[in-house]
């Protein structure tokens, strides 16, 4: 069967659209570019993307086609494979691992698909080529949102690297729709409704014979919309056209054009409407399936009437069938009956292999009641698409699974799983309770299986932070569970059990909790469960000790995270990189569960991933990036219910906050407080401890460090399964070497040295040999201080690097070692002024006023020619400064490390010389005219 040759038709009143497509056009050239065309529908977006292939040839690109399609929406690369396809003769020329991924995508290999980042390198490594070789190129691709979930990925992420070579990418979708170029960043046009003038000409040029008096009733009633103006007067006849007849009194937009759709499919034989049938359901547009359905070479005849009624064409390059407008296949369904529909399901499916995943989904479609064998053919299929890292695809065939089952024991054990599945991954928690109240209606006896026991914990703990209940939940449903030959499917909701139970321990905080957890994975474990475990529990559990033995393997898996396409495996690698300084290598995988969450994927991982990412962040000295991640975050949380979880990011806004002299850290150290203590929540009491304590630090308060952190930290333990002690390290050594409380702090550094602490991470190996230089109160240990200071790639964790200089700068400073002192000082206040971290700015600021060098005073007064300051001793002058911010002289005395009595001379002294009598008299002093 030849393909239609149809020229596209003259553009009206598109002018100004063709421009913009033209200059589209020639930006690509030069530096590759993306447009996205929105609009409403039929306002003419596929119309102007005809239009734009021609042109894009005539500016020497090579353009290549991909069209979305509703019911291949859930068939994965499908969209991509009609991108690959023209260029399939390049592929083997590509390194042999990206040939090799490409053909898997293309089916022509036993190997699955490699995660969806080595698939976007390489079809980018295939575009690049493509150009060397032959010249620019123009993607074009219509119907953006029905593009399949892993296409679309891959697209956008070729989207965002089009820069790299004369790449032209132009999409199509309708506004409102989200899809893969949505909210990354490329310029949108929207395509607006004809004015009248034109309206009116393209209704005159196309109906020559309609009389002006219809022609406006028409255009009026389309409103600009073209595909409404030249469909709305298909039903019309001559009469009514020539105003001879009665107009219909009414013509609504919508019903109308569905009406003309319907009218114009009807008109074709049976036989080609069979054959447009098998298409819109086979969905791929591939001619040789409905070649094969249809029972041979002479069955494709039939669609020749529907081609010369231009409702499909065949791509000349693909050979693929495509309906010329969307809406036709929606009237193709509309005039079929179910039975025929059903009917062509099964044609379908008898093509296809036993086990494959289009045989399962069209079969299911053909079932008109409950079927048990289907069922069970979805139920595996949901988990295979689970583990390609479609949760959202997953938890739609389970629910179909569902519908499908025979017995209430089926249905109940699907509906469950949805809901698990739902409330640790793709993260609604607020239609898990009605699916689980779904399960219990179908089998009552299944409320305490595994995947029901664990969707209502994970619902109690992250909606209501009700850590005893889902603890109490989870060990029983494990405790009880048996274990079925079809261990497969079961072990991802045992994972997803015990990831829950994971984190009831450790937002529960206390060590009866993980007790419980070592001891039910030792005795409950199936065989091939938890290779990912161990790693989890010793390096995010209980990092102290039990991260050392795993680190070469976290390190391999890291390594290989770009090749991983379960999102629940990426985040357990990141989860147990947090603690030990490793988030950096999982930055890319953690922004790909970002991305799929934006996409309407699993948002609760994605949740998770943000405050991953916000962890590195803060680590990394980007403050202002944390909160921009947190602020996602924290959104996604109010929309899905995730109370517990968000706790996570206000504690590193509290952080930031803290670290920046801001007020706000108080106020949410105290909600987290208020809204954990009362539900046991140990790890909300740390989390508040640790804002309340870099607070206090930062302004020099050490007596309100050392008591907030002596409730945590026992001197001379490090206790196991509390993984927040590393990042208090530093904090309660200097808490307690400024408060005297030295014992204290070498028994701890002492208990850490006992530990794995110091091995686990450059960061963490420099921290513990500054705690243990700061530890010392009778010699300053220079080699411990400058071994830290120098530590190779410090620069990553810039605050924490910064606070050793100025412990140092400290010591050497009043040891009189003025000039040493002024150099770590100095690189303390320089750091401190970039991360915007007030309060240790003025520390820093202040050591370095105290050993004479003037550092932005308050505001330097003149009187007489002089400086104001200049009758004061440097120690004199930043003593009487902090005495009028209101600091008491114990707290002047422990920020000088001056005694409260030497302060009090000072001050004295300061009063006599500025002629004042009284504290309240000081900044006035300090600021006005000199008497």
């Amino acid at each position: 069967m030849a393909s239609a040759a149809l020229s596209p038709p003259v553009l009206i009143g598109r002018s100004a659209e063709l421009a913009v497509l033209d200059g589209h056009f020639d930006s690509a050239r030069a530096r590759g570019a993306a447009l996205m065309l929105t609009g409403e529908a039929g306002v003419g977006k596929t119309a102007l993307l005809e239009a734009a292939a021609p042109r894009a040839t005539g500016a020497g690109f090579r353009v290549l086609r991909i069209s979305g399609c509703p019911f291949q929406r859930g068939v994965s690369f499908s969209a991509l494979n009609q991108l690959l396809q023209p260029l399939a003769e390049g592929i083997p020329a590509l390194p042999a691992r990206q040939a090799e991924t490409l053909q898997a995508v293309r089916g022509l290999s036993e190997e699955q698909p490699t995660e969806l980042l080595a698939i976007a390198n390489a079809v980018h490594a295939l575009l690049e080529r493509s150009t060397a070789e032959a010249g620019p190129l123009a993607l074009i691709v219509d119907d953006v949102a029905w593009v399949d979930r892993p296409s679309a990925t891959v697209l956008g992420t070729l989207a965002r690297a089009l820069r790299t070579g004369p790449i032209a990418l132009l999409g199509a979708s309708r506004t409102g729709d989200e899809s893969f170029l949505s909210n990354i960043g490329i310029p949108e046009h929207e395509v607006r409704p004809l004015d009248d003038v034109s309206a009116n000409a393209l209704v005159a040029e196309r109906f020559p014979a309609m009389t002006p008096r219809v022609r406006r009733r028409l255009v009026a009633e389309a409103r600009g919309n073209p595909l409404a103006l030249l469909e709305l007067p298909v039903p019309l006849n001559d009469l009514q056209q020539r105003e001879r007849g009665t107009l219909p009194a009414v013509l609504p937009l919508t019903e109308r054009l569905k009406g003309i759709f319907s009218t114009r499919v009807a008109a074709l034989p049976a036989a080609t409407r069979k054959l447009l049938l098998l298409a819109v359901l086979d969905g791929s547009g591939e001619l040789h399936i409905l070649q094969r359905v249809s029972g041979g070479p002479d069955g494709l005849a039939g669609l020749s009437p529907a081609e010369r009624a231009g409702l499909v064409q065949v791509d000349g390059v693909t050979g693929r069938l495509e309906f010329r407008h969307p809406l036709t296949r929606s009237a193709v369904l509309d005039l079929s009956t179910s039975e025929e529909r059903r009917a062509a399901q099964l044609a379908l499916a008898a093509e296809l292999p036993e086990g494959s995943e289009h045989r399962a989904r069209h079969l299911a479609d053909a079932a008109v009641g409950p079927d048990d064998q289907v069922a069970a053919l979805l139920h595996e299929v949901a988990y295979n698409t689970l583990r390609r890292g479609d949760a959202v695809g997953a938890i739609t065939i389970l629910l179909r699974a569902s519908e499908l089952s025979a017995t209430g024991t089926d249905k109940g054990r699907r509906l469950a799983e949805a809901a698990c599945l739902g409330a640790n991954i793709t993260g609604d928690l607020r239609n898990v309770r009605a699916l689980l109240d779904n399960a219990d209606h179908a089998d009552p006896s299944g409320v305490d299986s595994l995947a029901a026991a664990t969707a209502a914990a994970s619902h109690l703990l992250n909606g209501e932070g009700d850590v005893d209940t889902a603890h109490r939940l989870l060990i029983g449903a494990i405790e009880a569970h048996t274990w079925p030959d079809e261990t497969e499917m079961v072990e991802d909701i045992f994972r997803e059990a015990l990831n829950t139970l994971l984190m009831v321990c450790f937002y529960g905080g206390r060590p009866e909790l993980w007790h419980s957890f070592e001891d039910v994975v030792k005795r409950r474990r199936p065989p091939a469960s938890g290779r990912l475990l161990p790693v989890i529990l010793g390096t995010f559990g209980d990092p102290a000790y039990g991260a050392l033995p795993f680190l070469d393997r976290l390190d391999h898996l890291i390594s290989g995270l770009h090749q991983q396409p379960d999102p629940v495996r990426v985040f357990g690698i990141a989860l147990s990189s947090s603690y030990i300084d490793r988030l950096p290598g999982c930055r890319g995988a953690l922004r790909r569960i970002i991305d799929d969450g934006r996409d309407g994927g699993a948002v609760a991982l994605a949740i998770q991933a943000q405050f991953l990412l916000g962890n590195d962040a803060y680590a990394g000295g980007q403050w202002d990036e944390l909160l921009e991640i947190t602020e996602e975050g924290l959104a996604w949380c109010a929309t899905y219910d995730y109370r517990l979880t968000a706790s996570t990011g206000h504690f590193q806004r509290g952080l930031v906050a803290a670290a920046r002299g801001d007020g706000t850290a108080r106020e949410i150290a105290d909600r987290l407080v208020s809204w954990g203590n009362p539900r046991g929540l140990g790890a909300l009491r740390v989390y508040a401890a640790h804002i309340r304590a870099l607070s206090a630090l930062g302004g020099a308060d050490f007596d309100a460090a050392h008591r907030l952190l002596r409730a945590l930290v026992t001197p001379g333990e490090v206790p196991r399964f509390m993984p927040h002690a590393l990042w208090l390290l530093l904090d309660f050594t200097e808490a307690a070497v400024h408060t005297d409380h030295h014992a204290e702090a070498a028994a701890h550094i002492a208990a850490v040295r006992r530990t794995d602490i110091p091995l686990v991470s450059p960061r963490l190996a420099m921290l513990a040999d500054a705690a243990e230089a700061m530890a010392d109160p009778d010699v300053i240990d220079h080699d411990l201080f400058e071994a830290a200071i120098a530590t190779p790639g410090a620069e990553r964790w810039p605050f924490d690097w910064a606070r050793i200089c100025l412990a140092y700068g400290e010591r050497l400073r009043r040891a009189k070692a003025g000039g040493a002192a002024r150099v770590h000082l100095d690189a303390a206040l320089g750091t401190f002024e970039r991360l915007g971290a007030a309060p240790w700015s003025a520390r820093a600021a202040n050591e370095l006023r105290a050993s004479g060098i003037p550092v932005k005073p308050l505001r330097p007064v003149e009187s007489d020619g002089r400086d104001r300051h200049a009758l004061l001793t440097p120690q004199e002058r930043v003593a009487a400064q902090l005495a009028a911010t209101g600091l008491t002289n114990k707290q002047i005395a422990a920020q000088l490390f001056l005694s409260p009595r030497t302060v009090a001379a000072h001050l004295r002294s300061v009063f006599r010389k500025l002629n004042v009598t009284s504290r309240g008299g000081l900044r006035d002093a300090l600021t006005g005219p000199m008497p």
